[in-house]
């Protein structure tokens, strides 16, 4: 089996995994980075969104043979105590219900907020658009998604 070296959340690491094993079962299984969920393993839901090198990606269909030297970013790598913006957000706003998609909806909309800091409501909708919330929560995402836009703008 190939030897990979990635590089997550700001660490390196070397996994001896096939090329075609889904980067998602790499941070979980091979790395306990279980904060990225596994919800349709067909790219539909958002559940497994990562981002490499700050792209959001779906992690569930990404081979770890197509990272190479990317930069893979998980939702634990947002922040060590839950001080990003978006994750404060996600508190003040109790976006949460059953909380399963959560890992996903904030890496999407870190990504957005990376490259436009200051989005309209529509963008915001845009944006978080692939991302399945079982629980219908969408109003209270793109409320606090706008709410961690304007504290950084702060």
């Amino acid at each position: 089996m190939p030897n990979y070296s990635i590089k997550v959340n700001g660490k390196s690491h070397s996994v001896e995994v096939s090329a075609d094993t889904p980067l998602l079962w790499v941070l979980r299984d091979h790395l306990d980075l279980a904060g990225t969920k596994y919800g349709c393993g067909i790219a539909l839901c958002g559940t497994c969104t990562v981002h490499v090198n700050g792209s959001p990606v779906r992690s569930c269909v990404m081979p770890i043979g197509q990272v190479g030297d990317g930069e893979i970013k998980t939702i634990e790598g947002l922040s060590e105590d839950g001080s990003h913006p978006l994750q404060k957000a996600w508190k003040t706003v109790d976006v949460p219900q059953c909380g399963y998609c959560q890992a996903g909806q904030i890496m999407s909309a870190a990504a957005l907020l990376e490259s436009n800091p200051n989005p309209s409501e529509a963008e915001i909708k845009e944006a978080m658009n692939g991302n399945i919330c079982r629980c219908a929560s969408y109003q209270r995402i793109h409320e606090a998604v706008a709410l961690a836009a304007r504290e950084s703008q702060s």
